[in-house]
């Protein structure tokens, strides 16, 4: 067996874990140019710079040339490379995890990001969370695992990012949930919609202690309080936030922010993956 190659970052791909992700990406095209540059060194740049939220002209000169790694994500975004991989992923990690590959009920909520002065499209203003930019919907399983991302404009309710999160997705890509939970704002309209396009159920999780407060037999609770089921895409949440680059939203279309996402979550279902 073979010493293990020096890292040179804690972003960088063990082998263990380059082993799991080889297989994944598409091989290289039999006709043009043969590849200058290890894919293993364009993954590992793609990791560095989505954790270290680093802009692509800074990225340190011992990965390929910024415009081989820019090019390279470009293209595993527009082909979908990054999703299949993401979702091979998500599927791998479950089974790690004695779960099945497919879950069978599912958490949703969004959450917004600062935009910059980059500029670019689905821009708009939260006026419930006072920030300007956009806003990120997540469709999670039970162990937090994302099933589906879009970006959006902040200025638009989450009932209607809800409703593009799961109508922009074709039937075969979706799983198969049967419940999916969600706050009070995907209730009513979009809790019929759902059960009517996809025949998926919206469950309401509320706080335990709700009816004692509320018959006043207690104050109000003040401050975060953990929701039952709420509470694993709020962490989903967190660790997105782990990866700097998506602290902000800095890419002009919406397909690079949700790109990001997958990203970040594959490094994380990477480890596990690879133990």
């Amino acid at each position: 067996m073979r010493e293990p190659r020096f890292r040179r970052y804690p972003t960088d791909l063990s082998d263990a874990e380059w082993a799991a992700l080889e297989p994944l990406p598409p091989p290289p095209a039999c006709r043009g140019r043969p590849l200058k540059w290890p894919r293993r060194l364009v993954a590992e740049a793609i990791s560095y710079l989505v954790r270290s939220g680093c802009a692509w002209r800074l990225l340190p000169r011992c990965f390929p040339p910024w415009p081989t790694v820019s090019a390279h994500f470009r293209r595993w975004r527009l082909d979908g490379t990054l999703r299949r991989m993401h979702d091979r992923l998500r599927a791998l990690a479950r089974e790690a995890e004695g779960r099945d590959g497919e879950p069978t009920a599912a958490i949703i909520d969004s959450q917004t990001a600062r935009a910059t002065g980059v500029g670019g499209p689905a821009r708009g203003y939260d006026p419930a969370k006072r920030v300007a930019g956009r806003k990120r919907h997540v469709l999670v399983d039970a162990s937090g695992l994302v099933l589906l991302a879009h970006v959006h404009a902040a200025d638009l309710h989450d009932r209607l990012g809800a409703q593009a999160l799961i109508g922009r997705a074709a039937p075969g890509e979706l799983p198969r949930p049967e419940l999916v939970w969600g706050d009070g704002a995907y209730a009513g309209t979009f809790a019929r919609w759902l059960q009517a396009e996809r025949g998926w159920r919206v469950g309401v999780p509320k706080r335990r202690d709700r009816h004692l407060w509320r018959y006043g037999l207690r104050g109000k609770p003040k401050g975060f309080q953990v929701i039952p089921r709420r509470w694993v895409v709020e962490r989903t949440s967190a660790w997105l936030s782990r990866s700097r680059r998506l602290a902000r939203d800095y890419g002009r279309p919406p397909e690079t922010g949700e790109a990001m996402i997958h990203a970040a979550m594959s490094r994380i279902m990477l480890r596990r993956v690879a133990g």
